[in-house]
C-alpha cells in the first residue's frame, strides 16, 4: 500500500467517516423540558438497523473507497471495484439518514450530525474522480536535498528525483512534460504524475500492469515518441502513454 496515493478527496472521506462514527454515539432524538435530565435518550446503537445498517455502513463505505485507492491492484466485490461498492454504501447511508431526519419529530444531535457527515462523505466519494482540486495528493512528495546520479540510491530512499542536469526554473514554476526527443539524446529523469495514471506493459497489451499515483516519484528510463518507459518502486517497467502535465524532478 502507498499512502502517497491518497488524494485530498480521500482525506475528506476519512474525516467525514470519523465524524459519522462519533455521531452514532450521540442522541438521535431530541428532548426539551425539565424531565429530560432523568431520561436516557437513545443513540444509533440502540437500534441495530440504524447503527449497523446506516452509520456503520457509511463508515465501511468510506473504508472501501480508501482501500480501493491504496491497493496496488484493483479488487472486486461481485464484479464491482471496492471503490464503487464504497460509494454505493456511502450514498445509501446519506439517503437513509435523510429520511430519518425528515420523519423525526425532534431530531437529536446524533441524527443531524450523522446526516451531515454522511452527506459530505458521499459527496466527496462521488466528486473526487471528477474534481481536479480533490485529486491532488494528500501527502506531497518530499523534494531531494541535492541531485543524485542515475543508478545511485537517492537520499532518503527510492522515490526521490535525482537525475543529473534536471534543474527547476527560478521562482518554483512547474516544468512541463518533456518534448519528444530522439532516443539517443534521452537522459533518465525522475517525474511525478498530477493524477493517477495507468502503466501499460512494454509489449503493447491493453491491460495496465500498475497505476502511477500522484505524490510519488518515478524514474523515466526511455522515451518512445510522446510516451515514456517508467520504472516503479518495486522495479516493474511499463509504458506511460499519457505524459501531459507531469512534473520533472
Amino acid at each position: 500500500m502507498n499512502i502517497r496515493s491518497l488524494t485530498r478527496g480521500d482525506g475528506v472521506v476519512i474525516g467525514a467517516a470519523v465524524l459519522l462514527f462519533i455521531a452514532s454515539f450521540l442522541d438521535v432524538i431530541g428532548c426539551s423540558g425539565s424531565f429530560c435530565s432523568s431520561v436516557e435518550l437513545p443513540n444509533a446503537w440502540d437500534n441495530l438497523g440504524l447503527g449497523i445498517g446506516t452509520y456503520l455502513g457509511g463508515v465501511i463505505g468510506a473504508g472501501l473507497v480508501v482501500a480501493g485507492r491504496l491497493l496496488p491492484q484493483p479488487r472486486k466485490v461481485a464484479g464491482l471495484d471496492l471503490g464503487q461498492v464504497g460509494v454505493a454504501l456511502s450514498i445509501s447511508s446519506a439517503w437513509v439518514l435523510l429520511w430519518y431526519l425528515i420523519d423525526a419529530d425532534d431530531a437529536g444531535a446524533g441524527l443531524i450530525l450523522g446526516f451531515l457527515a454522511a452527506l459530505i462523505l458521499a459527496a466527496a466519494a462521488v466528486a473526487t474522480p471528477l474534481v481536479p482540486a480533490l485529486q491532488a495528493a494528500l501527502v506531497p512528495a518530499p523534494r531531494p536535498a541535492a541531485p543524485q546520479p542515475y543508478g545511485g540510491q537517492p537520499q532518503g530512499g527510492y522515490g526521490y528525483p535525482g537525475a543529473p542536469g534536471q534543474q527547476q526554473p527560478f521562482g518554483g514554476g512547474q516544468p512541463q512534460a518533456p518534448a519528444p526527443a530522439p532516443a539517443g539524446d534521452f537522459s533518465p529523469f525522475w517525474f511525478a504524475v498530477p493524477v493517477a495514471r495507468p502503466l501499460f506493459a512494454e509489449d503493447g497489451s491493453a491491460n495496465p500492469i500498475a497505476e502511477l499515483a500522484p505524490g510519488t516519484w518515478y524514474l523515466a528510463v526511455e522515451q518512445r515518441g510522446a510516451a515514456l518507459v517508467a520504472q516503479t518502486q518495486d522495479g516493474r517497467r511499463g509504458v506511460l502513454q499519457d505524459t501531459s502535465g507531469i512534473q520533472r524532478g
